[in-house]
């Protein structure tokens, strides 16, 4: 009855195989040429510098809230085009579930407003 799965189970172990074997041998052959560049954080090309330039060693939370709405967007753009395509097919009850979706990141996307997350000073 399973047969047919033989081949693509023999696949993943082999995959899997391939990737543990290569790591744990990658540190018996590889070369072992350590410098101090080789050995430093890679940040551009540039030194790296122990804090960043801007706030002061701390990272702006605005561009983590600018990051995170995105990827709410993203999200919901995601979960409303399979709506767009069968949107007939759903009827009423489709319709009421992509608008209760919309409010309620309307709702979120409120409260981070009035709450100044979306405020760059």
């Amino acid at each position: 009855m399973l047969d047919p799965y033989i081949p693509l189970v023999l696949m993943f172990a082999l995959a899997l195989a391939f990737a543990l074997f290569s790591v744990a041998i990658a540190p018996i052959v590889g070369p072992r040429r350590y410098n101090k560049a080789k050995l430093d954080a890679y940040e551009c090309g540039i030194e790296p510098s122990p804090q960043p330039v801007v706030g002061g060693g701390r990272m702006p939370v605005a561009y983590y809230m600018t990051a995170m709405m995105f990827i709410l967007f993203d999200i919901e753009m995601v979960f409303l085009f399979p709506y767009a395509v069968s949107a007939d097919m759903l009827g009423v009850f489709g319709a009421v579930a992509v608008v209760l979706f919309i409010v309620t990141f309307g709702l979120a996307d409120l409260y981070v407003w009035r709450r100044g997350g979306f405020d760059w000073n």
